[in-house]
């Protein structure tokens, strides 16, 4: 068999204002390896930023030219990535060397959970990732898809699989968002044992889409369990099948749009009002809530207007939502806010629980608040708005003690 020609490459950002990161060349040549490190922090950490530098070179049977690295304050994991990146470009084939899990890599999955925001940070920025689980974000999504350059996307998918490991983001839910056709499967195949609580899905228009994606996950997982999905409507098409795409999968728990790329296939620029996409959110929520999975609205791209984004999130929460995007840490605490129950909204949803907690205990089918009797939706939405409240401080974890 014919070896791979090995060739030049590089992985990693230059530049004065580069944080956290590191850039590495391989010069390919016939004498034995040399590993040249430059870094400010040279007299602590350059022995260990050349051993594994030189891990990485022995798992791929490197053994002569010359790696450069230029370090930025990088850690391990990003150090492992861009490294491994840069030899594959070179030509040059071996198994990854993975840094260790962090305390939080092995959180469970949740099926039923707080949605109200979710972060997206670009998969080729590890600086952003490092600090993304201080800012409270009930999910953080790792965005392989439209936030990384096309000639990027290979380092990314490496640095968002070490992060997946490396990396505790406290009770947040580890998302990552990933791309379409056969770079989709890379991603997935790259990241699917790393424990992502959610993958999403972009440009869904059909059924098959998540059915693919699901199916693609089962194999990878050999009977194990998978990660969630949360496909992504961004087409007339996709907000058309809304309701078979939202139930294609019993992976899937959520269903959201992306209103930038909806508005522009429409040809109706997107406005503060909405009205152009007043059809499509809310042929989301409805399709979601047939389908039994959370409805989840589109970010708000305009990160300097709290005010504006208040009123999005009143107006998005009246038609149904569940949670919104947020493409800023500043946005958090607006949604989270803005989701929170008022007091009277939170006093009447106790009195339906307690009300179903007691019909329950005395084997009655049927729930009563005062003299109105309550349907089951509205009782499944108490429970809801009883959540939201304790996670907004509006009502006490131990409210049901408490009396």
């Amino acid at each position: 068999m014919k070896k791979p020609k090995i060739t030049e490459a590089a992985a990693g950002p230059l530049g004065e204002d580069v944080r956290s990161d590191v850039h590495v060349h391989y010069r390919p040549g016939a004498a034995p390896l040399s590993i040249a490190v430059t870094s400010k922090v040279d007299y602590l950490y350059g022995g260990a930023i050349a051993a594994a530098a030189q891990r990485v070179a022995d798992a791929f049977a490197v053994t002569s030219g010359r790696l450069e690295i230029n370090d930025q304050g990088a850690l391990e994991w990003v150090l492992l990535a861009r490294l491994e990146a840069c030899l594959r470009r070179a030509g040059c084939a071996g198994e990854p060397v993975l840094p260790g899990p962090a305390p939080g890599a092995d959180a469970t999955r949740q099926r039923e959970r707080l949605r109200r925001s979710r972060l997206y940070i670009p998969g080729n920025r590890p600086k952003l990732m490092l600090s993304a689980g201080l800012y409270g974000a009930d999910g953080l999504i790792l965005d392989l898809e439209d936030s990384v350059p096309p000639a990027a996307k290979d380092e990314a998918r490496l640095l968002v699989r070490n992060a997946l490991l490396a990396l505790d983001w406290g009770g947040s839910e580890r998302m990552v968002r990933i791309n379409q056709g056969a770079v989709g499967d890379d991603d997935l195949a790259a990241i699917a044992p790393c424990n992502p609580h959610l993958i999403l899905l972009p440009k869904v228009e059909e059924p098959a889409q998540v059915r693919h994606v699901a199916d693609r996950l089962r194999e990878l997982a050999g009977g194990g369990e998978v990660p969630f999905l949360m496909p992504i409507l961004e087409s007339p098409a996709g907000i058309f099948r809304a309701r078979e795409i939202a139930a294609a999968d019993d992976s899937v728990v959520a269903l959201t749009l992306g209103l930038e790329d909806l508005s522009a296939e429409l040809g109706a620029p997107r406005t503060a009002e909405g009205w152009e996409s007043f059809l499509a959110r809310q042929t989301t929520v409805y399709a979601a809530r047939a389908a039994g999975v959370q409805p989840i609205a589109s970010v708000f791209s305009d990160i300097r207007d709290e005010q504006a984004l208040a009123q999005y999130v009143r107006r998005e929460r009246g038609l149904g939502f569940d949670g919104i995007g947020c493409i800023h840490p500043g946005q958090i605490e607006v949604v989270h806010r803005e989701m929170t129950p008022s007091e009277a909204e939170a006093e009447r949803a106790v009195r339906i629980v307690r009300a179903a907690r007691e019909a329950e205990a005395k084997g009655l089918g049927a729930v009563a608040v005062g003299s109105k009797m309550v349907d089951p939706p509205v009782v499944r939405q108490a429970f809801r708005t009883v959540e939201l409240a304790i996670a907004g401080g509006v009502l006490a974890a131990d409210w049901e003690s408490a009396g």
